[in-house]
């Protein structure tokens, strides 16, 4: 005859004190439930956050300048080789770029098609961190054209002052047909050249040139070989990574607020899920001493009982998983009923708070669900080994 929890249940019921097992029921499951909706409302973040910001090939592009303040605005306030090194060495930005200027003065027009004329500035950036780079964009030594890559914003701002200048408005389409003028000039001279729009970026708020003609306009034209660059486009996977604000906001560099703004808001809420997660696993903790408060309990009122078993031929090995057997369901129950609660939460929060959000899964992540089994693995352990140090002690 095999025996069970039942045949010894009588030598041990003198020794129960239901309000502490209560207490300690409750106390882990609500310590489960706050652990688990915490990680589940993190998961829920970041897939909210995660494609805020306009990608390629899974990295995201931002630019960064130095804050200009009261006290430095006297100062020289462009990027340096050793900023750039700092900025290639931190582990969560991939890539940097300066983002060159023009030394010499440039003037621009368009003829008689549009008669207008200005004085402009360009710039040039590695073709690895522009998001349109056209096959013609290329220059050498010697052509009279060219090509350039406009901002799609300047173009915006063209077409919304234009009727006040009596000036056309234009499409890309057309822009990129209008054969620009360019007067590059220096203090060592000046040089004619034909421009032509060959692209348009959404990424670089600038007017782009190839670095091969910028660099030697600068070096014909007014002397200098290296420009010290005032922006820097950064390649990272994430530019919304609180870690990458912090460091940013450290050095003092500015970045596009709104382009960052998700990583701001992501940081709070993070913080605020990260405590919430923190108070559940301190409630888990608590759970569990006071569970094993109970347990010592009913061993010490039962000692007599349980001494008597072990003479009786009972062996401890036995008894102590005879013994935690008993509170394995319970263990299953609160896990079951701390996840289909979870599951309860995150369907609310995805129909009554971020409804019609594709980026949310139906499902809870799965995440949640690998800690809910760790949970109960763990407390069955602890389970076993505290009832098994408690009756060896007899």
């Amino acid at each position: 005859m095999s025996l069970t929890y039942k045949n010894i249940a009588p030598f041990l019921s003198a020794g129960e004190s239901k309000v502490s097992r209560w207490l300690s029921y409750i106390g882990l499951g609500v310590g489960v439930l706050l652990l688990l909706s915490s990680v589940q409302m993190y998961s829920n973040i970041n897939h909210l956050i995660r494609d805020k910001n306009t990608r390629k090939n899974g990295a995201d592009f931002i630019s960064i300048t130095k804050t200009i303040t009261n006290e430095n605005m006297g100062k020289d306030n462009r990027f340096n080789e050793a900023d750039i090194q700092d900025l290639k060495a931190q582990p969560f930005i991939e890539d940097a770029a300066p983002l060159k200027a023009n030394a010499f003065k440039v003037t621009a027009g368009a003829g008689s098609l549009i008669p207008f004329s200005t004085d402009i500035f360009v710039e040039a950036l590695n073709d690895k961190f522009i998001d349109t780079v056209p096959a013609n964009f290329i220059w050498k030594e010697g052509d009279e054209m060219v090509p350039i890559i406009f901002s799609t914003d300047f173009l915006e701002m063209y077409n919304v002052f234009a009727p006040s200048w009596d000036l056309p408005q234009m499409s890309e389409k057309t822009a990129s047909s209008v054969s620009i003028f360019l007067r590059c000039h220096g203090h060592n001279g000046e040089r004619q050249y034909r421009a032509r729009i060959v692209g348009f970026s959404d990424r670089v708020n600038s007017i782009l040139v190839p670095e091969n003609f910028l660099g030697l306009q600068n070096k014909q034209l007014e002397g200098i070989e290296n420009v010290t660059a005032s922006r820097v486009f950064l390649k990272t996977t994430d530019a919304n990574n609180p870690q990458l604000l912090s460091y940013l906001t450290q050095k003092d560099y500015h970045v596009n607020k709104d382009k960052t703004k998700f990583g701001r808001v992501k940081s709070v809420l993070q913080s605020i899920v990260s405590g919430l997660a923190g108070f559940g696993v301190l409630v888990i903790l608590l759970a569990m001493v006071l569970f094993s408060f109970y347990l010592q309990l009913m061993v010490a009122k039962s000692k007599d009982n349980l001494q008597l078993l072990l003479t009786l031929g009972y062996s401890p090995k036995w008894l102590s998983r005879t013994v935690a057997k008993k509170w394995v369901p319970v263990y299953v129950t609160i896990i079951i009923v701390a996840l289909s609660l979870t599951a309860l939460l995150h369907l609310g929060f995805q129909h009554f708070v971020m409804p019609s959000r594709e980026e949310l899964s139906f499902f809870i992540d799965w995440s949640v669900l690998g800690i809910a089994l760790g949970l109960l693995v763990l407390s069955i352990t602890v389970n076993y080994r505290l009832v098994k140090k408690l009756l060896y002690k007899l």
